[in-house]
């Protein structure tokens, strides 16, 4: 058995760069016809829908708010229109609006909680209501797979990032909770929580002296990249995963593992 997705139909929410980008690309190379979701990045969503044709896939860019339910179904009926079906939605869109707690605006609070953890939830349930709608479909063990995107944050208190925080540890009880509601059905819930991991977004906490920093929290030494997390994701979206559900893969290096007591603190 291979981490393979032949036949299943993939919708990756913020698939047009960083983690999504990532994901998308691995899950066509793995046989998906990819959904590749945008909120702002429709250029780039487009370039990534072209990297997979040329490779010979399948791969539509939708735009959507993932925080809007309306924006969610709509998505969701352009997949189904587009390719019949769908058996695995990653939700990974996210953003950070950073503060001090007693500068943070109620408006950075609010978009912050509306797209990592509302958004995540508006897609979760639309992947509910269409698994059960579609019914088995053949092409997997499991009736649908969700993926969510959580962080290192959803356990690690990060000052300075209160409402990005809260909203990770949402998302880590909502991927719990919302397994347990549904594994009776063979739907399957899990979620990964990256740490740090290079993208284009982040580049200056990632490189130069910056990095020398970060590489003080990691114990493997190395900053991830957005492939580690790609290939993370394709594994709990394959059959190679089939006895996993709720469970929150944590890829990190080993950032989780409270780096400054590795000398008895």
């Amino acid at each position: 058995m291979q981490c393979r997705l032949d036949g299943q139909v993939a919708v990756v929410t913020g698939g047009s760069s960083g983690l999504g980008r990532g994901i998308a690309l691995l899950f066509a190379e793995a046989g998906a016809s990819v959904v590749v979701n945008y909120h702002s990045g429709a250029e780039a969503a487009a370039e990534v829908v072209r990297q997979i044709e040329a490779a010979g896939g399948r791969a539509i860019a939708v735009g959507a708010d993932v925080s809007q339910q309306a924006e969610v179904d709509a998505m969701f009926g352009r997949a189904i229109e587009a390719f019949g079906g769908v058996d695995v939605v990653v939700a990974n869109s996210g953003i950070q609006k950073d503060a001090a707690v007693a500068d943070m605006t109620l408006d950075q609070w609010r978009q912050v909680i509306d797209t990592n953890l509302t958004g995540q939830f508006l897609c979760a349930q639309a992947a509910v209501r269409q698994f059960r709608r579609q019914g088995e479909r053949g092409a997997s063990r499991a009736l649908g797979k969700i993926v969510h995107m959580s962080s290192v944050h959803e356990v690690i208190p990060w000052a300075g990032h209160v409402n990005y925080a809260a909203s990770k540890g949402g998302v880590m009880m909502l991927m719990k909770t919302l397994a347990q509601e549904v594994a009776p059905e063979r739907i399957r819930v899990n979620s990964i929580a990256p740490g740090a991991i290079r993208t284009n977004i982040n580049k200056a906490a990632t490189e130069g002296a910056a990095a020398e920093q970060l590489l003080k929290l990691i114990p493997y030494k190395r900053i991830g990249a957005a492939e580690d997390v790609a290939r993370a994701a394709l594994f709990l979206a394959s059959d190679m995963a089939d006895y996993i559900t709720g469970a929150t893969l944590f890829v990190d290096g080993g950032m989780t593992l409270y780096p400054g007591f590795e000398d008895n603190g």
